[in-house]
This record gives structure tokens, sequence and C-alpha cells, in this order.
């Protein structure tokens, strides 16, 4: 599903060079649940932005599906990204302006859909998340927790394949992060979603059947987790 080859990056800034990643190999195949853990600056940001393809690797590449997709054009990879993932960001990244169907519904307005079929797909993936009744409620007046869910019924709405979730519990409580935990594992296991967790939170980790452990920009450990799906 998902393979780096010796990927490097390198970031240039005030006349110096910081090496993020050097010389990573890996390989995610379809359905794996898998957790990036490092200490800040170890990399695993900068992997997960690279197998995304939100950023572009200095050297080696990142195949999805067999595809090189350093060969694409940027119109192909916003297309690749846009049917492929999904991404659920610590920062939620919501308008809080717009309704909650407006903020689930972009993936598919960038990809120029509109109509009923539309609506249909909305109330089904903010069902998926338990909050069909925030169908039409303003995005600032949710909590913490119902972002965060209105942020993975986002990703969910264009079916993708995989899904990137960055610190994905980081901003909420205790109670409302194990739910959130919950809904992702439940995507895993139950549609065969392939699930790429960064995170420092070392618990969320250990429930996932992978983990890959960061350190200078390389992986120094992988090893199974307990998979307590």
């Amino acid at each position: 599903m998902l393979e780096a080859k010796n990927l490097s990056k390198t970031y240039t800034g005030d006349g110096s060079d910081f090496q993020a990643l050097r010389d990573v190999d890996l390989h995610i195949a379809k359905g794996d649940c898998v957790a990036i853990v490092g200490k800040s600056g170890s990399g695993k940001s900068t992997l997960m932005h690279l197998l995304a393809c939100l950023d572009a690797p200095t050297n080696g590449s990142v195949l999805v599906g067999g595809e090189n997709t350093s060969k694409l054009s940027e119109k192909q990879k916003n297309t690749l990204r846009n049917e492929k993932f999904g991404f659920v960001f610590q920062q939620f990244f919501l308008n809080g302006r717009d309704t909650v169907a407006e903020n689930v519904l972009l993936p598919l307005r960038i990809r120029g859909a509109s109509g009923s079929e539309v609506d249909s797909a909305a109330k089904t993936a903010l069902a998926a998340v338990d909050l069909s009744e925030k169908l039409n409620k303003s995005a600032k007046d949710l909590s913490g927790g119902e972002k965060q869910r209105v942020c993975i019924a986002r990703a969910l709405i264009g079916n993708p394949e995989v899904i990137f979730a960055d610190e994905p519990t980081g901003n909420l409580d205790s109670t409302t992060g194990a739910a959130v935990e919950k809904l992702l594992f439940d995507l895993n296991r139950d549609k065969g979603i392939t699930l790429v967790i960064v995170t420092h939170d070392g618990d969320l980790a250990e429930k996932c059947s992978r983990i890959i452990e960061m350190k200078d920009g390389q992986i120094v450990n992988e090893r199974a987790g307990g998979a307590a799906l």
C-alpha cells in the first residue's frame, strides 16, 4: 500500500541544513495499523508528511500502490490525496463559521461533487461518528471531542484507503480521547482502512499492531504492539 525507499529529507534555512530524515525504508501493507513514535525532532511527523505526499523528499521515493509519487505532477498528487487518503490532525482545521456538514463535505466539494448524493454522504459520515444531530450546527459551537469526530467524518467521506492521524488525541481529555481512539481502531478493523498514527502517547501506540520508533531521522526499532482493538 505504502512504501518508502531510501527516504531522506533535508530542510535549509538561515544558511544551514537540517536533515530531518535519513535513508528510511518502510513498507505498510493494506489494512495495517501502524504507530510512528519518537521524541520531538525524531522525524516522525516528517515521515508521515512524506508518506502522505504533503511534502516531497530530498532523496528517495514514496510508492503508493506501487506507483512512484515522485513522477506525479502536483495536480496528480492532489488527486491522489483527495481520493485515497484521509487526514485527522491535532489542531482540527475546521472552519468555525461553517456548519458541521459543510466542513465534512470539503473533500467532495474539492472533487467537484454536488447534489443529493453529496448530502447523503455527509449524513452517512456523521452517523458513523455518532454526530447526526450536529449536521447543521456551526463548527465553532462544538466541544473538542466533537470537533475531532467531525475531522474523522471528513476523513471518511471520500472512502479513503489510508487515514493519517497526527496526534489525534493530543487536545482531548482521557475519556474523549479513548472514544476517538476506539473510533479509529474500529474503522481499521471493520472497514480495512490502513491507519498510520503519529503519537507521543505510548498507550495509544501499544494498541496498534506495529510500532515504528524513530530517533534522529532514522527508524531505530520496529516491533509488534498489543493490537488491543
